[in-house]
């Protein structure tokens, strides 16, 4: 079997190799431009790593892992457009760098690409695949809608939350499994299974993101913590502190919430103090841990040998920071 090292390598090589050296350079370039900013490709590695399950050799698998590269990057770009972000891994957005309609246009024919390069696959299977792509695609969506929704909204309970970030985060590493799988012709049980490993490890690990946003060390989660607190972001972490408070803490807590000239680490620090004497990072983490936990369980049910199964509860154990 492949280490996840080698699959990110080929998976790298690959992407560096597409045919976008193409007119207008005003369309690709900022394709180019997005595909090589890096990152873990953990969607692309995921669905080589279920293939590489059931099939030594993994090159089948190859363009569509990177149809499902160029379909995530496609969504970071136009996520990027709609939050007006500024940065994305450490450069800067494609809206700013070019200009909205670039930014538009170019992630149009992401999208498209994306396709093309799925379709790259196994003749017989390219029908399943294809309805796996697009069911995902669609879901991806639906995500950020709510997501935009949210926004405007004091209402959002937690399952409306858990269903959001599993539509615009976990259906991904889900059908990246599922594709892989499917490639690789394993059984529905399996494939199922693995589906589920994906889901759940994906709620698992945006459940961590939401506490390391508030609890994090900067150092290790790679950017200042607190963002989620200054833009009044409706995470797992507020919604249960509006839901768990007594009546004094939540008037406090409606104080600092869309309180947008006060002093930012103030807020920060305010916030993050009624999170803890509420308890919902004790709530987030059983919440994360039981995720994880059915992720594992579901990894137990794929019909192979342990050892086979090593990499995928290793990569698991990286996204989530643990040992064992």
């Amino acid at each position: 079997m492949y280490s996840s090292k080698q699959l990110l390598q080929m998976v790298d090589e690959t992407l560096a190799a597409l045919p976008l050296e193409r007119e207008p350079q005003g369309l690709y370039a900022p394709i180019r431009y997005v595909l090589s900013l890096g990152g873990k490709r953990i969607r692309p590695v995921l669905m080589l790593m279920a293939y590489n399950l059931y099939r030594e050799d993994v090159k089948p698998c190859l363009m569509p892992s990177i149809g499902l590269e160029t379909y995530h990057n496609f969504t970071l770009l136009h996520d990027d457009l709609m939050d007006r972000a500024e940065m994305r891994r450490g450069k800067t957005c494609v809206h700013l760098k070019w200009d909205d309609n670039t930014a538009i246009l170019s992630g149009d024919n992401m999208l498209v690409l994306a396709f093309q390069y799925m379709m790259q696959c196994d003749e017989a299977k390219m029908p399943a695949v294809m309805r796996i792509f697009a069911r995902t695609a669609i879901e991806i969506d639906e995500g950020q809608q709510y997501d935009i929704d949210f926004e405007t909204r004091n209402d959002v309970t937690e399952a409306e939350y858990i269903e959001m970030i599993r539509l615009k985060t976990s259906v991904l590493l889900a059908c990246a499994l599922q594709i892989g799988a499917t490639l690789a012709d394993a059984s529905e049980q399996d494939t199922q299974a693995l589906y589920r490993f994906g889901e759940n490890l994906g709620l698992a690990f945006q459940l961590q993101d939401d506490y390391l946003d508030v609890y994090g060390d900067p150092k290790v989660f790679g950017k200042k913590i607190g963002g989620d607190i200054l833009c009044d972001k409706k995470t797992f972490m507020l919604i249960n502190a509006f839901l768990h408070a007594s009546d004094e803490e939540r008037a406090e807590l409606q104080r600092w919430v869309g309180c947008k000239d006060c002093n930012p680490d103030e807020k920060i620090k305010a916030v993050t103090a009624l999170y803890t004497k509420i308890g919902v990072d004790r709530m987030a983490q059983e919440r994360m841990n039981a995720y994880y936990a059915e992720a594992k369980a579901c990894l137990d049910e794929v019909k192979l040998p342990e050892e086979r199964k090593q990499m995928l509860r290793g990569i698991a154990f990286e996204l989530m920071g643990r040992q064992s």
